[in-house]
């Protein structure tokens, strides 16, 4: 058998008391010198150790004192159940509604023909003063133009109420969940810095076949965890939640995930499609 190089050795030693709660957030770790000495390795070594720990988020370092187990940082569930850009437990600041026309990738989604008028609405989710989550979204004008149900004019109704009272049925609601970093234009809304991790939802309703509105959630992973109830399949199979234990169904709703990245039924690797 290989044995592990020395900076994995002394990393494993500390990160499993870190996880399983003996070392709990606050805690100074040994020194790199204490850490050399009770693992027989090199200061390079223990310095290699400590800076793995640092990238894996678990421990931090503070200038002249040394390095402490990392607090947690807050997670939020979002509920992926719910119809409309609901980001309860977050607070939510809604930044209306206007007129644009459909960019190449917007019209792909939608089905629609690019520069097609869109009624595109933002809101924001706010954790403890910061803002975490951003919503936009995106339907044809046409759909509901003079009708007194656009987004603008509706905010807090769910997409398929909304679009009943034009007569129009969604049958269908689709999404892809993806991680990515967070871009520059998008950083400057949400007050965190480029670059950082970010679930990506992209959401669709349908009528039929017809796409008719689309919208992208983005969310700190560093905050927030995505919540889906999904319904049994036919074969009567149990659903399961991410910690791979059995969930009771209800009729409509089913199984809590929080993974990003892991292949649903009909959806490519590193996304997970969701159909309702």
């Amino acid at each position: 058998m290989i044995e592990k190089p020395g900076y994995l050795r002394v990393a494993d030693s500390l990160r499993e008391p870190i996880l399983n709660g003996e070392m709990p957030p606050g805690t100074r770790l040994p020194s790199r010198a204490q850490l050399s000495h009770r693992h027989s390795v090199s200061d390079q070594v223990a310095r290699r150790a400590l800076r793995l720990l640092v990238e894996e988020g678990l421990i931090e370092g503070r200038a002249g004192s040394g390095y402490y187990v990392r607090a947690p940082s807050a997670e939020f569930l979002l509920s992926r159940t719910c119809p409309g850009p609901d980001l309860d437990p977050l607070r939510i600041e809604r930044l209306g509604a206007r007129t644009e026309t459909a960019s190449a990738a917007v019209a792909r989604r939608l089905g629609v023909r690019e520069g097609e008028p869109l009624y595109q609405t933002e809101c924001l989710g706010y954790a403890q003063g910061t803002p975490v989550a951003l919503h936009i979204a995106w339907e044809p004008a046409l759909l509901t133009l003079n009708t007194g149900r656009t987004p603008g004019e509706l905010p807090g109704l769910g997409v398929a109420d909304r679009l009943a009272g034009v007569g129009i049925t969604v049958d269908r609601v689709e999404e892809e969940v993806s991680v990515r970093g967070l871009r520059e234009p998008e950083a400057r809304r949400l007050a965190l810095a480029p670059g950082a991790s970010m679930l990506v939802v992209q959401r669709t309703h349908f009528a039929g076949r017809c796409p008719v509105e689309t919208s992208d959630l983005i969310v700190s992973a560093d905050h927030c965890r995505l919540g889906y109830r999904l319904a049994p399949s036919r074969g009567g199979e149990q659903t399961f939640r991410h910690s791979g234990k059995p969930s009771p169904a209800a009729p409509q709703e089913a199984a809590d995930s929080s993974s990003a990245g892991v292949a649903g039924p009909e959806g490519p690797p590193g996304k997970e499609r969701v159909q309702g």
